[in-house]
């Protein structure tokens, strides 16, 4: 968990005024999340999540939440940002950009079953498909230009086996990255940080749960739908003692992608290297908090070691499905 600015009452009651949200019933802070602050806050006219942005500039994140009320109109569980009177989506509060979006129903599953899973899929496959005419265009920052400023930086801190670990793998992405396929996959914008606990389910009418929501955007930029795909099946399809992929897992999250956006050869062939450049990048964010933590009110950064597992495990053991 992480607050770097502590955010008083009166302060969220102006913001709270300036959005016509009504009186500030509680304010108390999140338990999850490491790059930015948050707050869940009840007003007179519902729930909704506040966040200062600790790291985004205000130039950035007009697209994330731009892309946040695109796919809201499209239908898509997401939480919708709210606007002041202008219509302006970006605040700030104690000194920060802010904004705030919708609480939605709903809690994350940490074991999620193949029904759950393949809701995940389907939905997946429906924002890349939503999103894929957003008029805004922005890269992803925790992508490829990213991972070559980092390991320099990460490579002291390291033991020889994981310095090793971390120069060849790099070494195998830059090789993957400069083959013409890399460019030429399907892209658009996309999540790149859908985890489960970015997920929220509800109880179903008929039984079982329904997906009810798709949290934290702040990830997000334009980038090769697989890398999505494969980020997804890096955490939702996975034995969390050993980083081994679970094919019945998998092959249910794909069978219901493909139920919506049948990925194209490309992305089938380049599947266990997309597999391999989704861990990488994850390691390699978490060595960075875990070795270099900010200052913060309160901050958690989560442990690399079950991304490395995941990491030799897709190396070790490349997955490709059987007859796609």
């Amino acid at each position: 968990m992480a607050v770097f600015t502590p955010v008083s009452a009166d302060a969220a009651q102006r913001l709270a005024d300036a959005l016509g949200l009504g009186p500030v019933q509680s304010l108390v802070a999140t338990t999850g999340g490491i790059e930015n602050t948050n707050y869940f806050l009840t007003t007179g006219s519902g729930r909704w999540v506040l966040t200062l942005f600790e790291r985004l500039t205000a130039d950035e994140l007009p697209f994330y939440l731009g892309l946040m009320r695109h796919l809201a109109d499209r239908g898509l569980p997401v939480p919708r940002p709210c606007t002041d009177r202008t219509g302006a989506l970006l605040h700030e509060v104690a000194g920060k950009p802010a904004a705030i979006v919708e609480r939605l129903p709903g809690e994350h599953f940490d074991a999620p079953d193949l029904d759950e899973i393949g809701q995940l899929g389907a939905v997946l496959a429906r924002l890349h498909r939503a999103a894929a005419d957003l008029p805004l265009q922005q890269p992803t920052l925790r992508g490829l230009d990213w991972w070559r400023r980092t390991v320099p930086v990460v490579l002291p801190h390291l033991p020889d086996a994981q310095a090793a670990l971390l120069r060849d793998e790099m070494a195998f992405i830059e090789h993957a990255a400069a083959r013409p396929g890399w460019a030429q996959l399907p892209r658009g914008p996309i999540h790149a940080d859908l985890f489960r606990d970015n997920v929220l389910f509800e109880p179903a009418p008929g039984g079982g749960h329904r997906l009810s929501g798709l949290l934290d955007f702040y990830f997000a930029g334009v980038d090769s739908w697989l890398f999505d795909i494969a980020v997804c099946l890096n955490d939702w399809c996975i034995d969390a003692t050993t980083g081994h992929l679970d094919e019945r897992q998998a092959l249910a999250l794909l069978d219901a992608y493909r139920a919506v956006r049948e990925p194209t050869p490309l992305e089938w062939r380049l599947l266990p290297t997309l597999l391999r450049a989704a861990a990488l990048r994850f390691w390699l964010s978490r060595l960075w908090d875990w070795h270099l933590p900010r200052p913060a009110a309160v901050l958690r950064p989560k442990d690399p070691a079950p991304f490395e597992r995941i990491l030799r495990s897709r190396r070790d053991a490349p997955w490709h499905p059987e007859n796609l």
